[in-house]
């Protein structure tokens, strides 16, 4: 079956910020499946590969901002860039609830600061009220992992799992946990103590879930590319998506995690 809109007048513009520095654990996959999507369903998409040299107004064209995950040595050249020049660009889209996901990194990022396992503590942009801290003595976070979304998200009134790959070193704790993302079934989440996973704030979405999270779960990608249409051109769709082998990868997964965590 067609689902595509009768008109290919509409158009997102998705920023990926810092390709080259900010792509572990193939989170590009996200990309490749948002694009995905939303060809599928007629809308065209525009890639908008946001770097150092990049300025703010490129950035602020854009209807949904994606950010992946990176080792210690680009996060530090990622923030310096954002504390400095692209960094109250990407918070003011935020709080105007420009719809985004940020993946590991790029969700500590976000926070009021991290402190790394030497006791540095290092600004972060203050968007989400939460901080990050490593810590020498305790080992990283690592392995497969099953979150549970609350009843509320979506509106779908029934509990939902994503699946994922989490390895991080560093321990994120909530000001408020009711903003958490989801909770913890499998795996260790934010902290590997409280059972919070993540958070959501507004129309943005932080996660430690590698995978890539949107090709193992589509329909938060689904999500998110509704939430971009409505912003900006103030009407809603259904993005459709359906592909036995996505979830029979999920399924798989699900069986995977059960076994091994």
């Amino acid at each position: 079956m067609n689902h595509k809109l009768q008109t290919t007048n509409y158009k997102i513009k998705i920023a990926w910020l810092y390709p080259e520095l900010m792509s572990t654990y193939g989170d590009r996959g996200n990309i490749i499946v948002l694009k995905k999507i939303a060809e599928d369903n007629g809308i065209e998409v525009e890639i908008v590969r946001i770097n150092q040299t990049s300025n703010s107004e490129l950035l602020t064209s854009c209807n949904l901002i994606f950010m992946g995950g990176a080792q210690d040595l680009q996060q530090e050249i990622v923030n310096h860039d954002l504390l400095t020049n692209k960094g109250e660009a990407l918070k003011q889209m935020i709080e105007n609830e420009t719809p985004g996901l940020y993946i590991c990194g790029a969700y500590q990022f976000l926070g009021n600061y991290y402190k790394d396992a030497y006791g540095t503590k290092i600004k972060g942009l203050g968007v989400f009220d939460m901080y990050t801290e490593s810590y020498k003595n305790k080992p990283r976070l690592i392995g497969n992992a099953v979150i549970n979304l609350p009843i509320t998200f979506r509106g779908q009134g029934t509990a939902y799992s994503i699946v994922g790959f989490e390895n991080h070193g560093g321990r994120t704790y909530l000001s408020d946990k009711s903003q958490a993302f989801a909770t913890v079934e499998k795996g260790y989440g934010n902290n590997g103590e409280d059972k919070t996973e993540g958070i959501r704030y507004k129309n943005s979405i932080g996660t430690y879930l590698h995978g890539p999270i949107l090709p193992s779960n589509p329909e938060l990608a689904v999500y998110l590319l509704e939430l971009s249409f409505e912003r900006k051109y103030g009407k809603k769709i259904t993005f459709r998506f359906e592909n036995d082998l996505s979830k029979k990868a999920k399924a798989k997964m699900l069986t995977r995690t059960s076994i091994y965590s």
